[in-house]
């Protein structure tokens, strides 16, 4: 990402959304924090708010911010002391002959159309399953974000993309669309785990994964990759048993 905020440039302001539909919990409302997306320093003050417990969606970078719910924890994987358990070893050997390849983060038709099946089998009905170029451009690329894609591939064909965030000492795992006819391979774990080899091998200290929610169907999955870091609103810490069981 190169360039740093300077310390005597005016500070990036901050907007609190108005009330919206939650997009976990159908019957909850919400509200977020929001960088200013008009601020042309936004991509140097990303890795920094990526340290906050903010995220980015296309170039909106964005952190929940509730009345009444603190359900959304931002968590992140310190990958030097990454272990895989016995599910996410067999999940690599299951795909062992899948190939991994980081690329820029531009669209192919290719890409589009699976990310169209994506949509179609996993979100039927709500709302994204209509996207096409112009969606998949804004949500998962954006105009100043450095991202990659990360594809995998088995005998050419194209199973996976992990659309990855790429910061000076860090990862952050975007968004992931896979083959929703072999949603049993584990393609969306083998993301993750190829993202923490990835960071790995590039000396990157942490994995970003979003928000944890306890209990949520589409969420809660991101406690099985420990240890796992999680963002209190000040500081990060590891999330222990009492936590993630609360």
């Amino acid at each position: 990402m190169g360039t740093q905020p300077q310390p005597d440039s005016e500070d990036l302001r901050l907007f609190h959304t108005g009330e919206h539909a939650c997009g976990y919990w159908p019957e909850r409302v919400a509200r977020d924090l929001v960088l200013d997306p008009r601020d042309p320093r936004l991509r140097a003050w990303y890795p920094h708010a990526l340290g906050w417990g903010f995220r980015r969606s296309g170039d909106i970078v964005y952190r929940p911010h509730c009345g009444a719910c603190r359900a959304c924890v931002a968590v992140r994987i310190p990958v030097d002391r990454f272990r895989p358990d016995r599910s996410q070893r067999r999940c690599m050997a299951r795909n062992a002959r899948v190939e991994m390849r980081v690329r820029p983060a531009e669209r192919s038709e290719e890409h589009l159309a699976l990310y169209r099946r994506y949509l179609a089998s996993r979100h039927a009905g709500g709302g994204m399953d209509g996207h096409g170029a112009a969606e998949f451009d804004q949500f998962l690329i954006g105009s100043w974000s450095e991202g990659r894609f990360l594809e995998l591939r088995e005998d050419k064909r194209l199973l996976a993309v992990a659309v990855t965030d790429v910061v000076e000492t860090a990862l952050s795992a975007v968004y992931t669309f896979y083959e929703p006819e072999l949603a049993d391979r584990g393609l969306g774990t083998l993301g993750i785990l190829r993202q923490i080899e990835w960071a790995r091998r590039e000396r990157r200290e942490h994995l970003y994964l979003g928000y944890w929610i306890a209990g949520h169907p589409k969420m809660d999955y991101k406690r099985r990759y420990r240890p796992l870091e999680a963002f209190d609103g000040h500081h990060w810490r590891d999330m222990d048993d009492d936590f993630i069981n609360l």
